[in-house]
């Protein structure tokens, strides 16, 4: 009788231990496809594509399960592809506007215009305020002197995915940086994306606005290089 009751207090901890460790095992994170995909194709190590975002803040893209998420997993799906004035398939390489041309048609069947400017004024886009962007939405930038010129798609956490210039290739880009901060002229949803977004609108966090500080000289550098 004795012996059994003073093992209870190592018995008691012994559970708790294991109860902690099964919590723990529990708790793991399902590995992130997004990082998985940008690891298959080389895109681990910063140096490999110079100003790109680093694999690990691709973690977000878990979190989302609507269409604007099937978006951005189809859009991220061509990362790598190589620019091409005039393209609009990842056979021939894409310009800005080809490339979410063609993610809008794949992703939700909607055919958007071919020019970037033109998309900006499509029936069926509706206007977002820089504060309530959502992942899927467009948004645009004044690269060449001339409201619109640019486009990208919106994936979250103040980043985009776009086809950047000749000799680069599709890459996801931070739009708080000043580079960009300075030349976003708006954004779009499509409507089907407002529709499906209703019923959860107040939910939705807004885009963070601050800008980077440690990095921001050299990424504005690098990406002004890479469009001009």
């Amino acid at each position: 009788m004795d012996r059994p009751a003073r093992l209870r207090p190592l018995l008691a901890a012994l559970a708790a231990g294991l109860a902690l460790a099964a919590a723990g095992v529990q708790a793991a994170p399902e590995a992130d496809p997004i990082a998985k995909l940008l690891a298959e194709r080389g895109y681990g190590e910063p140096d490999t594509v110079p100003a790109a975002v680093p694999p690990s803040e691709y973690a977000f893209v878990r979190t989302m399960r609507d269409k604007a998420s099937e978006m951005v997993l189809g859009a991220m799906n061509f990362l790598g592809v190589p620019y091409r004035r005039g393209g609009n398939s990842a056979e021939q390489g894409f310009d800005c506007s080809g490339f979410t041309r063609h993610v809008f048609e794949m992703s939700l069947g909607l055919v958007l215009p071919r020019r970037a400017d033109e998309q900006a004024k499509a029936a069926g886009m509706v206007k977002v305020k820089r504060d309530e962007l959502k992942p899927g939405d467009l948004v645009f930038f004044n690269t060449l002197k001339r409201t619109f010129s640019h486009v990208g798609i919106y994936i979250g956490e103040g980043k985009f995915i776009h086809a950047p210039r000749t000799g680069g290739e599709v890459r996801v880009e931070d739009m708080r940086y000043a580079y960009w901060s300075k030349r976003f002229t708006g954004a779009r949803r499509a409507q089907p994306l407002v529709d499906a977004a209703a019923p959860a609108a107040q939910s939705v966090a807004p885009a963070p606005a601050a800008t980077p500080a440690v990095t921001a000289a050299v990424q504005d550098a690098e990406t002004f290089r890479m469009l001009h």
